[in-house]
């Protein structure tokens, strides 16, 4: 492995992902700026080892020029406690989650991993992403190449009303003592967030759009299709926040009023969609 690679060890989480993994994967082997290893991590999914034995079967054919390792879990967890087990078994400074039913954009290790390299105070950066309406059965992200971008700090008020990180766009490093909450299976990325920026994590959006979801943060299929439980998962959020410390009674209130009047929007914005 030459020098070319980028001290990052990637995550994808896994669970009954056969359809849409390799998409995910060919991203990342596709990258200008390879990483040094890539974990897909098993969730236990409930299909006889259908999806183990996809993720090993990509695992050998692709594994000869970056290191892919298969994470096999022996209970379903939900995606957090995925990212934690391959948070944990990674060998690298560097740590970049990426979902399986997304995908990257091929300059966004080239683009971020030195961004966080020359900003050694930054503990976490994201990016923008495109949404494409690419059927999930495509392997290829589209490969445009982003403009000059600009850095801004995420800061933990504004992050409390708007979650300005997708996880799929996140790069952090791997010596962070936060991880996931274990067994929380909506808004668990949403929660880590916050407690890092809310406990003084310095955090960065770049503004290039490195990565592609191919379908919509709500509404649209996955854990996302449940409103009710997503909506539950977030004032759970504040809740924890709130119990920690971390946000006062008032700001408990006005966060959860303020998330429960998106909630009625985003039910109203899918029966439009629906009913079209």
């Amino acid at each position: 492995m030459t020098d070319a690679h980028a001290p990052v060890s990637v995550v994808i989480p896994c669970f009954l992902c056969r359809e849409t993994v390799e998409r995910a994967l060919l991203s990342v082997l596709q990258q200008t700026m390879p990483p040094r290893e890539i974990l897909l991590v098993d969730d236990a999914s409930p299909d006889g080892g259908a999806t183990v034995e996809e993720l090993k079967r990509l695992a050998a054919r692709y594994g000869a020029s970056i290191p892919i390792r298969v994470v096999l879990s022996t209970k379903n967890g939900g995606p957090g406690s995925a990212r934690n087990r391959g948070w944990e078994l990674a060998d690298q400074p560097f740590i970049a989650f990426l979902d399986s039913d997304d995908a990257w954009l091929p300059r966004k290790i080239e683009i971020q991993y030195p961004w966080m390299r020359d900003h050694p105070e930054v503990l976490l950066t994201c990016h923008r992403h495109l949404l494409s309406d690419e059927s999930a059965s495509g392997l290829h992200a589209p490969t445009a190449t982003p403009d000059p971008f600009s850095a801004h700090p995420i800061e933990g008020r504004s992050l409390l009303y708007f979650n300005a990180i997708a996880t799929r766009t996140v790069m952090l490093r791997r010596d962070l003592p936060h991880r996931f909450r274990e067994g929380k299976r909506h808004a668990e990325d949403y929660l880590l967030w916050l407690e890092m920026v809310l406990g003084g994590v310095r955090a960065v959006k770049l503004d290039a759009p490195l990565a592609v979801a191919f379908k919509g943060d709500f509404g649209a299929g996955g854990l996302s299709a449940d409103l009710v439980r997503m909506e539950l998962g977030e004032l759970d959020c504040y809740r924890r926040l709130h119990k920690a410390g971390l946000i006062g009674l008032w700001r408990f209130v006005g966060c959860s009023v303020f998330s429960m009047a998106k909630f009625l929007r985003r039910v109203l914005v899918v029966a439009f969609r629906r009913a079209l």
